[in-house]
């Protein structure tokens, strides 16, 4: 079943559908927070699912779920990340958190390395290369979350690649 038609009936009142919604982008939207938080963080996927539940009514087009649901994530880590840099007594963000999650990478890099990388990198650079390569959206879904023209995700990618590069690099990754 298509995420529109899962969403249609979700605004037509239908709770299975709800919950087969959630069962279809929990993971997704799990990976996504720990990912740029670099830490995995329950109450922020939960405050996800409830703006969803509250804003599921208003979305006007069903078909562009996937955008909607990963602005509303984006807007939900931005401000954690927020909240994490405004408290002087946050310590540094825990990477094995993000190790004890499991979702499967390539075999190419070891996942802790990745991970590493990935936190080390800025957040704006750090959230293209997810959503993108990651998260499999195209560059279109990627502007829309980001609020920004495809321009300059496609800038914000090169970017991010050649930072992931070098930081890999200094983390003593061979190409």
């Amino acid at each position: 079943m298509s995420d529109e038609s899962l969403v249609v009936r979700c605004q037509l009142g239908e709770r299975e559908a709800f919950a087969e919604l959630v069962r279809v982008w929990h993971g997704t939207v799990e990976r996504y927070v720990r990912r740029m938080l670099s830490r995995a963080d329950d109450d922020v996927v939960q405050e996800i699912w409830l703006a969803v539940v509250r804003q599921l009514p208003r979305l006007r087009q069903p078909g562009l779920f996937a955008p909607w649901l990963f602005a509303i994530a984006r807007r939900a880590v931005m401000n954690q990340l927020r909240q994490s840099y405004a408290s002087p007594d946050t310590g540094p963000l825990d990477e094995s958190a993000a190790e004890a999650a499991g979702d499967p990478l390539p075999d190419l890099l070891d996942r802790e390395l990745i991970d590493g990388a990935l936190s080390a990198l800025p957040p704006r650079d750090r959230e293209v290369l997810i959503l993108f390569y990651l998260s499999d959206l195209p560059l279109e879904a990627c502007a829309q979350i980001c609020a920004v023209p495809v321009g300059t995700v496609k800038s914000r990618l090169h970017r991010a690649r050649r930072l992931l590069r070098a930081e890999l690099l200094r983390k003593g990754y061979e190409a």
